[in-house]
């Protein structure tokens, strides 16, 4: 670690001395670490830092090794940075993020110092769900929806999420299925045009939400595709990542009603005078065509999925 980096690790916690306890996980395709540091001589017991240091050779897990992906990869930090350093400073308990301390670039290295959300009580990770763990984590998507809605991306992705259609040229090009990369553009238009945009977490899997031990309580990780959308770009990813294809479809109503409920109480709490019954109408419309937007990536990404 560059001394300017390990420098403001200490100023930024107002710590005297720190000590690296683990390296929780490697990035994407190898740009860097995330690790959790022990910290002394302050008032914070631990922080957890995303170190990104760019590969001279990109080594993609599933041979998507273009400059069209390390482009994106470079945005996508970007992106992560200016979220951090211009929208997340408010604390909000109905979307639990992790707090910033710090943020700085060196070279071709990014350094955030971020809050430990283990140690605030959200040590919990979850591979299984149950409804408990699903309903608060749709609970978490709503509020985050009805925060950000109307919020302009500035130094965000215009368009959120990881899989967005202008961002993935490579996959659409080698799509099998006629009608998906046929209809690939009206997917994404229909989507881009709808009268409700928010912010879109953009890579809302399970394993970005971290659990309290009552699993009733949850905060989110990871915000390198976060942008502008519609919220059901982030319901279908996440519904994707607790079930399989046949149990997405058999909860599907239960899911959406649960998600709009709170959406709903959610609105009237953070912006009162938008049309909670225009908005839900929108997006429940909205939902098959989102499925049909990720299913168009993931069948050029990787058919057998």
């Amino acid at each position: 670690m560059h001394q300017q980096f390990q420098d403001i690790l200490l100023e930024s916690t107002n710590s005297k001395s720190f000590q690296l306890i683990e390296e929780i996980q490697s990035l994407w395709s190898g740009y860097g670490t995330i690790s959790r540091y022990n910290l002394q001589g302050g008032i914070i017991a631990s922080v957890v830092v995303k170190h990104v240091k760019f590969p001279n050779k990109i080594n993609h897990p599933r041979g998507w090794n273009s400059d069209v992906s390390h482009q994106r990869k470079l945005k996508s930090y970007k992106v992560e940075t200016n979220w951090y350093q211009n929208f997340s400073k408010e604390r909000d308990t109905h979307c639990r993020i992790p707090k910033c301390y710090a943020i700085s670039s060196f070279e071709d290295e990014v350094f955030m110092v971020l809050e430990d959300l283990d140690y605030a009580g959200y040590h919990v990770r979850l591979t299984d769900v149950n409804w408990d763990s699903i309903i608060v984590c749709l609970k978490w998507l709503a509020n985050f929806h009805a925060k950000f809605m109307g919020t302009h991306p500035k130094g965000l992705w215009n368009v959120g999420t990881y899989w967005h259609l202008a961002t993935r040229p490579d996959e659409l090009q080698v799509l099998e299925d006629d009608a998906l990369r046929e209809n690939a553009s009206k997917i994404d238009y229909i989507l881009k045009t709808s009268s409700y945009q928010t912010l879109v977490h953009g890579d809302a899997k399970l394993a970005n939400f971290c659990f309290s031990d009552d699993v009733l309580k949850v905060a989110a990780v990871d915000f390198q595709y976060i942008g502008k959308g519609c919220g059901m770009k982030d319901l279908v990813y996440f519904i994707g990542s607790c079930f399989r294809e046949e149990n997405c479809l058999k909860h599907e109503t239960e899911i959406l009603n649960i998600y709009f409920l709170e959406l709903n109480s959610a609105l009237s709490r953070y912006h009162p005078s938008i049309n909670k019954e225009e908005v839900e109408e929108d997006w429940r419309y909205l939902f098959d065509v989102a499925w049909a937007d990720f299913h168009r990536f993931m069948k050029g990404w990787s058919p057998g999925h």
